[in-house]
């Protein structure tokens, strides 16, 4: 049974099959974080023919101090709408499933880009940045976990098939969840418990927004390769409580070191990450990393390290990877 053809036979999304394609900042948006032709165009040649099931899209910023570069794009205000529904159009003209990442960068980026100094759970430096973020206040955090209820309202508005809460890869939700950065004393900071109120409160924000059979995806940074950090073993009790909470799908990539971690290489490197959580949870899992090889994907699959395979820098690089893989296995 190919991941590429056939649906799975439970889960939130009807899928046709069980390849995703990542979010990939792309950098293609103009004025605000407005949808462009650019990136409509993007889209549409990377899932040409509707070889792709899933195409979850590029991080948006919830709120404008959220931003976590240039051109990044936006689900910060209503004007995005009309954008956001035309790229929604574009991928299910396409055959496939659409789902729109929103996030708040934390202290993941810079003055340059928001106006203002960067914000985190702590005064902490962020490992990959050089500026010293400034500490949410709790009112502060509660208009955070507002913006993305509305952000959330604005997707499905555009049309699209579900939404992915971003809390990996060193933006504001890791930063929470991580004792690397989170020396918070409040009940944002602490314990494994305390350190994931955050995300369970913009889970409850976002399905308040969407309902309860609106299909939610959240993408984990389930180990920050760092000394100190998050650890896979800290991650399945939060995997388990994200799933009580109401997440239908867990994206598993990495943490404060990010999707590329030095010394990990091979054809889905976070597979023991996603191995070990989908032991211990209902929900389907997704895996990504370094995947290239239609083949090996479809042996991971068939070992069990996930139920869906997300190919991002292959289709990238190769517009027609899906339907060569596609091709491939039928073949």
């Amino acid at each position: 049974m190919s991941y590429l053809l056939e649906p799975l036979s439970e889960g939130p999304l009807p899928l046709h099959n069980r390849l995703v394609m990542p979010p990939m900042a792309t950098e293609k948006t103009e004025g605000s974080g407005e949808v462009s032709q650019e990136l409509l165009a993007y889209y549409n040649e990377k899932i040409q023919g509707g070889y792709i099931g899933l195409v979850i899209v590029e991080h948006s910023y919830v709120a404008p101090e959220g931003k976590a570069s240039p051109r990044q794009l936006s689900t910060a205000s209503d004007k995005n709408i009309n954008g956001l529904k035309q790229l929604a159009e574009t991928i299910h003209a396409n055959g496939s499933k659409a789902v729109m990442q929103i996030n708040h960068a934390g202290s993941n980026t810079t003055e340059e880009v928001t106006g203002t100094t960067p914000v985190a759970p702590s005064a902490v430096m962020h490992p990959k940045r050089k500026t010293m973020p400034r500490e949410l206040s709790e009112a502060e955090i509660n208009q955070i976990i507002e913006a993305f209820g509305s952000a959330a309202r604005r997707v499905k508005e555009a049309g699209f098939d579900g939404i992915e809460i971003h809390a990996a890869h060193g933006f504001l939700l890791n930063q929470f969840y991580s004792p690397l950065t989170n020396k918070r004393d409040d009940h944002y900071g602490g314990s494994l418990v305390n350190r994931i109120n955050l995300h369970l409160a913009v889970i409850e924000a976002v399905r308040e927004t969407v309902g309860e059979d609106y299909p939610l995806l959240l993408r984990l940074g389930a180990s920050d390769y760092m000394e100190g950090g998050v650890t896979i073993e800290e991650s399945i009790p939060a995997a388990h409580e994200l799933e009580k909470a109401g997440v239908d799908i867990l994206d598993i990539s990495g943490g404060l070191s990010g999707y590329s971690i030095p010394g990990l290489t091979g054809q889905g490197f976070f597979a023991p990450l996603t191995e070990a959580i989908k032991k211990e949870v209902s929900v389907p899992v997704i895996l990504t990393g370094g995947i290239t090889e239609a083949q090996a994907a479809e042996k991971l699959i068939a070992q069990g390290k996930a139920d869906l395979i997300g190919v991002g820098r292959a289709v990238f690089k190769d517009s027609k990877w899906a339907q060569k893989a596609v091709e491939s296995l039928r073949g």
